[in-house]
This record gives C-alpha cells, sequence and structure tokens, in this order.
C-alpha cells in the first residue's frame, strides 16, 4: 500500500483549443484527464510520493483511457474498478483569457457514482500515512455518499490521518441544506480541514478565517485547520492555539484558476508526509496554487521537487523551513 490514499471521481476532460469560443461554438478539443482528487494524486506523485487511487470507471474507452494514463503516472491502480453496467464521467472545459471558464459535466449516472462500499471493505491501510479526501465524491451520488461514509470511518478505525477539502459543488447536491449539513459531518471526521474562506461563508454564514478555523476546531476531531483566503494566502490555527497567516505569492498574470485549490491541499498532504510543519505545508501549499493558475490545464503546473525549489528561489524563499512533523505531534 501507498503513504497517500483517495477517492473520487475521475473525469476525460475535453478542453477547448478555441479562446474565448463558447463550449457550444468551439470546434477543437484536446483530451485530459481531472477530478479534483486526481488532482492531488497526480501532484503528490511528481513530488516523489507514493499514492494509490480508489474509483470506477466504465469499461469502454474513455473508462481505458483514464486507467491507462492514471498508470502512466505510476498511481496505484490496484482499487480502480470498471463497470460494464456505467459509463466514464466527462467534461467540456472552455479556453479563456482572463477569468473562470465555463463548464459542461455530464457524470450523472456515473461508474464512479456506483461505487459501492463492498468493494473496499478488506482493503489494507496499514502503510498509508495520510488520507484524503473532499466533498465532492459524496455528492455525486446517494451511494457514492454511503461508500464515503463508510470509508471515512475505516480509516479513523485504522488510525489513519484524515485530511478533508470541503470543495464545495453545489450543482451535484439536491439543495444547500442537505450540502452544508453533509460536508460540515464529513468535517467534523478530519483530522485537517481545508475550507475556502467564501466556503466558510456558505457552510458556517462568516467569511471571517478565525471563525471558520474556531468552528471546525470546536466541532469534531480537526486538529488543525487551514483557511484558504484567495491571492492573500492562506490561515493556519490548531488546537494548541497555534494562529498564523502565511502569505501568498504574486503571480505575472493568471490563465486559469481551476485546479489551484488542489494544488493547495497537495502541498499541504505532501509537506506533512515529509515531516514539515504545519506552516510549511500552508506556504507549499500557496506556492503551488500560485503555479497552478498560470497553465491552462487542470495540474499542469503542479511541479516536480526541483520546479518547486526554484519558484521559492524565485521568490526570496531559500527553502521550507525543517521542524518536526506535525502527523507525528498529533
Amino acid at each position: 500500500m501507498s503513504e497517500l490514499i483517495t477517492i473520487g471521481e475521475p473525469l476525460a476532460v475535453f478542453a477547448s483549443e478555441d479562446c474565448d469560443a463558447s463550449i457550444a461554438h468551439s470546434t477543437r478539443f484536446v483530451k485530459r484527464i481531472g477530478g479534483a482528487e486526481l488532482n492531488v494524486a497526480i501532484g503528490a506523485k511528481r513530488l516523489g510520493h507514493s499514492v494509490q487511487y480508489i474509483t470506477q470507471v466504465g469499461a469502454e474507452p474513455l473508462g481505458e483511457y483514464i486507467k491507462e494514463e492514471i498508470d502512466g503516472y505510476g498511481i496505484g491502480t490496484d482499487y480502480v474498478f470498471q463497470s460494464d453496467q456505467y459509463l466514464t464521467g466527462h467534461q467540456f472545459k472552455q479556453l479563456v483569457a482572463h477569468g473562470d471558464p465555463d463548464v459542461a459535466n455530464y457524470r450523472k449516472d456515473s461508474a464512479a457514482s456506483h461505487l459501492s462500499f463492498d468493494k473496499l471493505s478488506d482493503i489494507d491501510l496499514s502503510d498509508v500515512k495520510i488520507a484524503h479526501l473532499t466533498g465532492i465524491f459524496p455528492a455525486i451520488s446517494t451511494e457514492a455518499q454511503d461508500t464515503f461514509r463508510l470509508f471515512l470511518q475505516k480509516l479513523i478505525d485504522n488510525n489513519v490521518f484524515i485530511s478533508f477539502d470541503t470543495n464545495l459543488r453545489p450543482a451535484l447536491w439536491p439543495d444547500k441544506q442537505t450540502m452544508v449539513e453533509t460536508i460540515n459531518s464529513f468535517a467534523k471526521m478530519a483530522d485537517i480541514v481545508l475550507p475556502g474562506v467564501h466556503e466558510g461563508e456558505v457552510l458556517l454564514g462568516t467569511d471571517d478565517p478565525d471563525k471558520i478555523a474556531d468552528y471546525y476546531l470546536n466541532n469534531g476531531r480537526a486538529k488543525a485547520v487551514i483557511v484558504k483566503v484567495g491571492a492573500k494566502g492562506s490561515f493556519v490555527k490548531t488546537r494548541d492555539g497555534h494562529t498564523n497567516m502565511v502569505n501568498g505569492f504574486k503571480v505575472d498574470k493568471v490563465v486559469d484558476t481551476v485546479g489551484a485549490g488542489d494544488g493547495f491541499a497537495l502541498g499541504v498532504v505532501t509537506a506533512l508526509l515529509e515531516g514539515k510543519s504545519i506552516d510549511d505545508g500552508a506556504l507549499r501549499g500557496n506556492a503551488i496554487g500560485a503555479m497552478q493558475v498560470q497553465t491552462p490545464g487542470d495540474n499542469d503546473g503542479y511541479p516536480t521537487k526541483e520546479q518547486l525549489a526554484k519558484f521559492y528561489v524565485s521568490h526570496g524563499v531559500s527553502e521550507e523551513r525543517e521542524v518536526q512533523s506535525y502527523v507525528r505531534e498529533v
């Protein structure tokens, strides 16, 4: 088993090459893979970590494509299942010169939405150090939500450290109240919670990073919360009272914001895997998020160790501070 594990729905992404044309009027597309949890898995692998990815795709061309791509990255596919009953989810994505692109998702009744927990009942978690989860997979269907909840409890029973990115997708939920109650219930089961400041407004009715952090620290198992505060950086608070605002990085041009939040998460979890501090995790998350927004793909900007080191040097940061691992502390 690998040191990092995650579960989610991968998407075959058809990215337009016609800049600023609507999806309806684009005629040229390039095929890629995407999905929040898969993005983190790809980024973690680039930084030298072993990863297992749990999902289900269709036994058809898009499913074969995704499985081959995942395997090509060196990500573990022991728990990538294929269904001959359901198809693989896919997405069309606009190319824009500025701002966020429009996307069109085709994922209802997908193979991943029918992944049942019985396929994971005997999963080996013995070497897993961190499980990274998001609020997207449990949103895609009631069956996926049941699988997610049972898997989350299995992680707790096996003393696996859990990272949870709230990652709201309102369009996937039946209503706002259900989304808020369900996401917060899952966040309360995590060891570290990674909400965005705007997600805090939806989930808790506040955009105050300190209040957002306090809610999750005082209502559940969380020992640390890092609130993403956009270009300003990220706010860190731990249960033992440590607080810090970690500044963000300025970039010359924002090409596409897709994947920036996932890049932040992968920065946090890989830093913790390497025995770095919670503040270093936030710093690395800020850095990778800044690198990602300068590229057009979902995960094109995620760096190797060498590329990350060069980015730090170019922004006047000589190296991340080596201190006791937060994972070991908790």
